[in-house]
């Protein structure tokens, strides 16, 4: 095999692995970076390092031309040092921002801050650039997946809650096409799912999928915002999320069709998602 290209960060994650996937399967040579043990098809080099400590970068990308870019982080700090390193190697870097990213002016909500300062940075490198900028991710309803399996219900807030969620093979065709060819360079394309589609009625379709009923019972948001601190999650993230997600019941993200402009083939639905994902919630 020759030398790989491309390195893929993130590259355990739902996205990160789909990108490593699609360009294994069409031939790419393709490097996927790991911080332990991770199983991938046979001819995908795994290479070991950590985004946090950009030192440990150097044989991941020895040789490389294109990164994709998963931040892992909450915040910024560090991301100069990595952007460095990648630019004394590679060519390119196709970022995987968000759809809620600000501007320098008005950075936006807290949990979307990290990455209006990693495309500031980004630009300003001398690389070649993709940001792209995605709504939700239909893969972020794995988070139901216990309570699924385990009660046939999910508490939630906000039933109503309506977002054009992407599936993973989707957002990975378009950076493969950023990161394979020059359409895409220098843009920030908002990538959306095919349909605004209900959290009450992605339950439902999930419940579909796995061929049993699944019922979505409402909390509410305050009652949701304890809950998720009790669990764990850091508390900047659930004070910036869920409020941010209850602006969403009256201005909705827009829908658009640039999966299939930029890939030629149309977004694939929530209940695609939900069918090849049912395993996760039987």
């Amino acid at each position: 095999m020759t030398q790989p290209r491309i390195l893929v960060t993130g590259a355990t994650g739902k996205v990160g692995g789909a990108v490593v996937s699609q360009l294994h399967a069409a031939g790419v040579p393709v490097r996927a970076l790991v911080r332990g043990e991770a199983d991938f098809p046979e001819g995908v080099q795994a290479v070991r390092g950590d985004l946090g400590d950009p030192a440990s970068l150097d044989t991941a990308l020895e040789g490389v031309d294109s990164v994709f870019l998963v931040w892992p982080f909450l915040s910024a700090e560090g991301a100069s040092d990595v952007i460095d390193a990648i630019g004394k190697r590679a060519r390119r870097v196709v970022y995987l921002s968000s759809a809620g990213v600000g501007s320098e002016e008005e950075p936006g909500e807290a949990i979307t801050m990290f990455h209006t300062e990693l495309e500031r940075l980004i630009e300003a490198s001398g690389l070649e650039w993709t940001a792209l900028r995605p709504t939700g991710f239909a893969s972020n309803t794995l988070g139901w997946a216990e309570a699924v399996r385990t009660t046939g219900a999910v508490r939630a807030p906000l039933a109503r809650l309506a977002r054009p969620l992407i599936h993973e093979a989707d957002m990975a065709a378009v950076a493969v096409q950023a990161l394979t060819t020059d359409a895409l360079l220098g843009a920030r394309p908002l990538i959306t799912g095919p349909e605004l589609i209900t959290q009450e009625r992605q339950v439902a379709l999930i419940g579909e999928a796995i061929g049993r009923p699944v019922r979505f019972e409402e909390v509410a948001l305050d009652e949701a915002i304890v809950q998720m601190k009790a669990a764990g999650y850091p508390a900047e993230l659930v004070e910036a999320v869920l409020p941010a997600q209850a602006e969403m019941l009256d201005d909705p993200e827009p829908v658009n069709d640039e999966v299939e402009r930029i890939t030629g083939a149309p977004a694939r639905s929530f209940r695609e998602w939900a069918v090849d994902h049912a395993a996760d919630f039987r």
